[in-house]
């Protein structure tokens, strides 16, 4: 039995323990070094317990099964049994109970994209795509012709439910899009399905990564997701006869959206390679703006289908398949939360390709650009009262200085880009 929880930038950690001991598990939880891991705890509160959650129990199907394994996603308690608070599973329970405090369950739709190579002989091997494909390509044959499919059974074998899945823009690349479910769900159902892909990767003999840009000249891999508030069994983002069919609502949500979203980029897209893929072209939004089907939005509101109001969402486009889900999702509930409790207006939405705009013309039109670097989407989180309230102090702190770390990395570094510039001319 292999009981699953993250660090604080989303890697995911695992115990093994023998069937035998798992009653124990569920009455006195598994202790551990917090201290140990990212963000969780400090060196003198490092004492903490993994509670295994039963009704995330699923058999991994790729362990065969004369031997069998199960996983189980954990809640991580301090000694004294109360909800370890730097806990990013944990941080989006407690952002949904205030959803669920002002009478929303929060329902979100990911899809998410990611690259196959061919295995690598060395480090400083180049990256070979595992085919030549396009958009929504039908490959004859390759790696590719099975992967997904192999994959797709597997989650649901696994329980979770795949909606569809395509070859993607770039050569290697694929989307797998999960079924709406609620939030929790949903980040779980992520941190499984790369999981999935990863270990089928190997038994195809490739590598796969959610790398937001492996290829510099090439689509990125972003994590769409679309999100919607219901009371009980009601949308309410749906209100007929409304612009776009949009309630009140879910032009607040949307508000909050567009307000805090430079604020969020370091949790939405959290890597150095992030800021690549936002400010690299191919759909990548750059822009703070909303429109119905602009696909060169932050916020795209999906037309929805005729007589089916349970359909009305927004689909959020910043954020990348790196991304640690539940922190993402997180404070993407909090920030539109807070458009609804503060009631913000919404701005004019914009239909027309923002890349094709003049600097001056968003200027003029009130578009404020994305965060272009981890350092600048930093100093913006550092100041964002919503993220640290959010996260909570200990998290907070934690993310920004392994973003601070990583940024202070890379800034080092002599890149291959500056040796083939430079070396032979300066």
């Amino acid at each position: 039995m292999r009981l699953w929880f993250t660090d604080v930038t989303g890697i995911l950690k695992s115990v093994a323990i023998a069937p035998v001991e798992l009653e124990h598990a569920f009455e006195e939880g598994i202790g551990f070094d917090g201290s140990a891991l990212e963000g969780l705890a400090r060196v003198y509160e490092s004492d903490m317990i993994a509670r295994p959650d039963a009704s995330t129990f699923a058999v991994l199907p790729w362990r065969g099964d004369s031997h069998g394994t199960a996983r189980m996603f954990c809640d991580i308690l301090m000694p004294d049994g109360e909800p370890a608070l730097a806990e990013p599973r944990n941080i989006l329970k407690r952002t949904l109970e205030k959803a669920s405090a002002l009478g929303f369950t929060c329902y979100t739709h990911p899809e998410v994209e990611f690259y196959l190579f061919e295995t690598r002989t060395g480090t400083n091997a180049p990256l070979v795509p595992a085919d030549q494909g396009g958009y929504f390509d039908h490959l004859a044959s390759g790696i590719s012709t099975d992967f997904r499919r192999d994959i797709i059974n597997i989650l649901e074998e696994m329980g979770i439910t795949v909606e569809y899945s395509h070859h993607e823009a770039g050569p290697g690349q694929n989307e797998i899009d999960l079924r709406y479910t609620d939030a929790l769900t949903t980040a779980d159902n992520i941190m499984t399905l790369r999981t999935v892909v990863k270990e089928s990767a190997l038994e195809h003999g490739a590598l796969a990564t959610f790398m937001p840009k492996p290829l510099w000249n090439q689509p990125g891999s972003g994590m769409h997701t679309h999100m919607s508030l219901f009371e009980g069994s009601r949308n309410a983002f749906f209100q007929p006869g409304s612009q776009y069919d949009l309630s009140k609502t879910a032009r607040s949500f949307i508000a909050g959206l567009l307000k805090h979203a430079p604020e969020i980029s370091a949790i939405t897209n959290q890597h150095v390679n992030s800021y690549k893929r936002l400010w690299g072209g191919s759909e990548a939004p750059s822009y703070v703006c909303w429109g119905h089907n602009n696909r060169s939005a932050l916020i795209r509101v999906p037309m929805a289908k005729p007589g089916k109001g349970k359909s009305t969402r927004i689909e959020y486009r910043a954020l990348d398949s790196a991304a640690n889900p539940y922190l993402a999702y997180a404070v993407m509930i909090a920030a539109g939360l807070k458009g609804i409790t503060e009631n913000y207006e919404l701005p004019e939405p914009m239909e027309d390709d923002v890349w094709d705009l003049t600097d001056g013309e968003r200027k003029a039109l009130g578009i404020e650009p994305l965060p272009d670097s981890l350092d600048h989407a930093i100093q913006l989180m550092e100041n964002s009262e919503l993220v640290a309230e959010t996260l909570g102090e200990a998290a907070f702190r934690a993310f920004i200085d392994n973003k601070k770390a990583e940024w202070e990395g890379y800034r080092q570094q002599v890149t291959h880009y500056e040796l083939e510039r430079y070396l032979q001319f300066l």
